[in-house]
């Protein structure tokens, strides 16, 4: 290897990854002005005006510009297919190309946390760190806060045919719920998301910015990772390129790993810390043995069903001309509403796939729009799309290293649908939007079923269906999970057993994934191990 150059500056904190959690992580940090920061990004800035226009994830997914173009082994639980799985390659991170959805997720899945043996990880215990930097348009009361970096805004357009899928839930049961995010999630509404008047709210406006006004707070982008300096049991430093230049970080305090649920655990491997066998099988010199690396690889799959619709405005219909797309431009240039601002789902139910349990395991993300698969063309005729995932799937897979070349994508296996319950699960969900879309209230707009198509009736060609058109709903976490247990990758405090100087701080850490989307959650976690390390250090 080539020797490295040392960076110049003396660094409290090195940083890996300015994502969700890196970037909130450099902010709390960088207000003490005796510490001193450094925040290494792989990819560029998020400049690129797609990023910031809500609609622009249509864009920013499989855009080389924005996104590290992975792509999943081919999964046997969806009939061989490869899936992409999109990762932000922006100052943000996925909170740049994501679907700006605020969700905290439900009180009983950090209660369950707790019981898993992390202390200090229940609802109550994490509720004030949702609370810390929440900016919410109703203000503050019990359960939210005005003022803070993390903007949450009601969206800006409604669609009749999406108050008409909540008044036919509603003879099913789903009730309509004003707040997703008080600890039960239970019943239907629009989702609130993380915008500022029409704009994506980003970590990177939200915390970054103003942090990068600091003298003490230095970023680099275009700056990827190579491997973690170890010397006698301490992680000490960061070896990074950077303009061509093999560079190497020093960290006085500590080095922290927030590249996320796919990258963190490709650094730490890369770095000899992972199972021995499949390092030695790779080249990678063992540095630390520790075989949880990687494991415990979670997702949400959601299940897209597609109804044609009749007597009703959708997406599909309004920019299918040049006339209407004029007018979907102007409508954002002028005051940034409109189709432009939309996220991509709006309206949102979170229900039960059996009646005996305490919380919902199934949420439905159902959008005025529809097409074959997500990037293709919106299809001619008036359609909604009905997607629905499993909460809590027991399908686990791993993510690991596929060579010791920094720049070669790790093989990423979600073993989807490999669990009997999440197979069933798919087929009672596909039942159940069939079912809400019987509703009286949806007769009107005389709903016909497009996929997976009305053809499909029985378990075993519902379950053959799903795999054909289920797609993840970029939600990975798991792969660096916390516990209190020998086999874990950190402990409740987040730092990496077995070597000092290492805490790692994003999605990888959730021992569980939480029964919602994912951005939110890790914006906590990372403000909540910011205090943890303040209070280490003292």
């Amino acid at each position: 290897m080539a020797q490295a150059q040392p960076l110049d500056g003396q660094y409290d904190y090195v940083i890996v990854g300015a994502g969700t959690a890196g970037c909130v992580l450099a902010n709390r940090l960088s207000e003490d002005p005796t510490t001193r920061v450094l925040l290494l990004e792989a990819g560029g800035k998020d400049n690129y005006h797609w990023v910031h226009i809500p609609v622009g994830y249509l864009y920013c997914i499989g855009n080389p510009r924005t996104d590290w173009m992975m792509k999943t082994v081919p999964e046997p639980g969806l009939n061989g297919r490869s899936l992409v799985y999109p990762r932000g390659k922006v100052l943000g991170g996925c909170s740049s190309v994501n679907g700006m959805i605020y969700m905290r997720g439900q009180s009983t899945d950090y209660d369950h946390w707790r019981q898993l043996g992390n202390v200090g990880w229940a609802w109550d215990d994490v509720l004030p760190y949702f609370l810390k930097s929440e900016d919410h348009h109703g203000g503050s009361t019990d359960l939210h806060r005005s003022g803070g970096e993390w903007k949450v805004s009601k969206q800006r357009l409604e669609w009749d045919i999406l108050r008409a899928v909540q008044v036919g839930a509603k003879e099913f049961g789903v009730m309509p719920r004003e707040d997703f995010n008080d600890g039960s999630n239970e019943g239907s509404g629009f989702f609130e998301v993380n915008q500022n008047n029409g704009v994506r709210w980003n970590t990177a406006k939200g915390f970054l910015r103003p942090a990068m006004k600091r003298p003490n707070l230095r970023v680099i982008t275009k700056a990827e990772t190579e491997r973690l300096v170890i010397e006698n049991h301490r992680v000490t430093g960061v070896l990074f390129r950077h303009k061509g230049k093999l560079l190497q970080a020093n960290a006085s305090a500590e080095v922290l790993l927030a590249a996320g649920a796919i990258n963190s655990p490709k650094v730490l491997e890369l770095s000899g810390i992972g199972n021995p066998d499949l390092l030695r099988g790779l080249g990678v010199d063992v540095e630390h043995n520790l075989p949880a690396v990687g494991e415990n690889l979670q997702d949400h799959l959601q299940i897209r069903t597609v109804f044609k619709v009749e007597n009703a405005k959708t997406l599909n219909t309004m920019a299918n001309s040049l006339f209407g797309k004029a007018r979907i431009a102007m409508q954002y240039a002028f005051n940034q509403s409109g189709p432009m601002s939309m996220a991509p789902s709006q309206f949102g139910m979170f229900t039960k796939s059996d009646p005996s349990l305490e919380m919902p395991d199934l949420e439905y993300h159902v959008q005025p729009l529809s097409t074959d698969k997500l990037g293709d063309p919106l299809h001619p005729f008036p359609a909604i799309t009905v997607s629905v995932c499993n909460l809590r799937p027991e399908s686990v897979g791993d993510c690991h290293i596929s060579s010791a070349q920094t720049g070669t994508q790790p093989n990423i296996r979600l073993n989807y649908l490999s669990a009997e319950k999440d197979r069933r699960i798919a087929v009672q969900s596909i039942k159940q939007a069939r079912q809400i879309m019987t509703a009286k209230a949806l007769v009107p707009h005389m709903p016909q079923e497009i996929l997976p198509g009305p053809e499909t009736q029985t378990d075993e060609e519902i379950l053959q269906q799903a795999g054909n058109i289920a797609t993840t709903i970029f939600h990975p976490v798991g792969t660096c999970r916390m516990g209190s247990d020998e086999q874990s990758v950190v402990d409740p405090q987040l730092r990496l057993r077995g070597l000092d100087g290492l805490r790692i701080v994003d999605a990888s850490v959730m021992p569980k994934i939480v029964s919602g989307n994912t951005a939110s959650p890790v914006v906590m976690i990372a403000e909540k191990a910011a205090d943890m390390i303040f209070n280490d250090a003292r």
